[in-house]
């Protein structure tokens, strides 16, 4: 079973300790979202579990291997990585940057076997791309690009999938729409673990909720158990109120 694993991990920039004693576990079958204020850590904790960024002690490896010895094809194989920042160098077709997800395979747009062809094609159907296939991405919403971005890491067929804030800057709408799209990749057999900044979100879609604060992991369980207002007042300083998975912000502390 594909698995993303980090124990006891820790990420040292210029003597200040970025992530601190990190244990964090995603496999199949679970929507992890990861939470905490701005400068907690988080997208340092996933670059170090991907491999991408040096770890300074601890140990991260992806389905048992050191994911620092991994090669780009080896990874991507294993896991589809979705940073904060997915610049795209110059417009394309929709379709185009979706078969960018193939690399791993030795693939390259306009140069698909049938196996890569059909995962692309998989992909575009299941976010809902297939009548703007052949569109420029310059010329798409911030939505449509949003899902285009997804349709390019399911493409790659990894069991796993890591997103950085994937729902940043989209109206609700379209962050509902993202979500459920990653969503219904679990409930297919994926993993997936997601940086978000909105706590109702993660309520409603998250199977397990890890929460940073200052650098380390401060909890890690199912929202029932670990969405509190002692957390939220702990995490964001703010007053709250819970019922369950519905959240009602009722200001600061």
């Amino acid at each position: 079973m594909a698995e993303l694993l980090t124990q006891d991990l820790c990420v040292t920039a210029d003597s200040t300790l970025l992530v601190r004693e990190a244990n964090l576990r995603l496999v199949p079958g679970e929507l992890v979202a990861l939470l905490g204020p701005n400068g907690a850590g988080k997208t340092s904790l996933l670059r170090a579990a991907l491999g991408l960024e040096k770890r300074s002690a601890g140990l991260a490896t992806l389905d048992g291997r050191d994911s620092e010895k991994l090669s780009p094809i080896q990874r991507a194989r294993r896991v589809a990585y979705l940073p904060q920042q997915r610049p795209l160098a110059w417009p394309n077709t929709v379709r185009d940057v979706v078969s960018l997800g193939r690399f791993a395979y030795g693939a390259a747009p306009g140069k698909l076997s049938l196996k890569d062809a059909e995962a692309v094609d998989t992909a575009i159907e299941r976010c809902g791309l297939t009548d703007l296939g052949n569109r420029n991405t310059d010329t798409l919403s911030g939505g449509e690009l949003a899902r285009v971005h997804c349709a390019r890491a399911f493409a790659a067929e990894a069991p796993l999938l890591v997103a950085d804030e994937p729902v940043a800057a989209l109206d609700p709408r379209h962050q509902f729409s993202t979500m459920d799209i990653v969503s219904q990749f679990v409930e297919s057999g994926g993993g997936a673990l997601v940086v978000l900044h909105d706590i109702t979100l993660a309520a409603r879609y998250a199977t397990r909720i890890v929460w940073m604060k200052q650098s380390r992991i401060v909890a890690d369980g199912p929202p029932e158990q670990t969405l509190t207002p002692e957390r939220l007042a702990d995490i964001y300083g703010v007053r709250a109120r819970v019922d369950g998975r519905t959240i009602e912000i009722e200001g600061t502390l």
